[in-house]
Formats: C-alpha cells, sequence, structure tokens
C-alpha cells in the first residue's frame, strides 16, 4: 500500500513533514493549497481515519502511525495557539511505494 508524506508550513513559517500511510489522504488535501488551521485540522482528521480504516481492511489492524500523526498535529496546533483565520500551507506532497 503506498503511503504519503506531506509537508505543510505552518502560520508561523516552520515546517513539517507529515505521514499518512494511505494515498486516500489526497482527497482531503491538496498539494499547494492553503486551509484555514480549523479546516486543515478536520481534512487531517478525516483524511488520517479513512487512511487507518484502509490499512485496517487491508492487513486487520488499524494504522498506529495515523493516529500517532494525527496526535501530533493536534498537539502541535494546540500549543501554538494559531490566531483565528492562520493558514497551512500543503507545500508538498510525496508518494512512498514501498
Amino acid at each position: 500500500m503506498p503511503s504519503i508524506y506531506f509537508s505543510v508550513v505552518w502560520p508561523d513559517e516552520t515546517r513539517s513533514q507529515c505521514y499518512s500511510p494511505s494515498t486516500v489522504i489526497k482527497k482531503y488535501i491538496v498539494e499547494g493549497e492553503s486551509y484555514e488551521v480549523e479546516l486543515f485540522l478536520e481534512k487531517v482528521r478525516e483524511g488520517l481515519g479513512e487512511a487507518s480504516d484502509r490499512v485496517s481492511a487491508k492487513f486487520g489492524f488499524s494504522c498506529s502511525a495515523a493516529a500517532d500523526e494525527l496526535r501530533t498535529i493536534e498537539e502541535r496546533i494546540e500549543k501554538a495557539n494559531y490566531p483565528k483565520g492562520s493558514k497551512v500551507l500543503v507545500k508538498r506532497i510525496t508518494e512512498n511505494d514501498l
């Protein structure tokens, strides 16, 4: 199952590389697009949830890496307390076809 890395630029201009165990995340976020922080979090929650479901359907167990990535993103957003209307840029999406 191909996985995805998506690089984001946070409102404070810091960068992160995030992971999804499935390409399904591309239904939720688009390379080059900016999303308000709240919308980005909503899209990532849905996308990583569906990605974990796909792993579960294929392998019989949910993907802890997807849950860990979501927790990391949620914690970052909570700690940063970005001002309302701040945006996250999805800089790049890369498939990892292992």
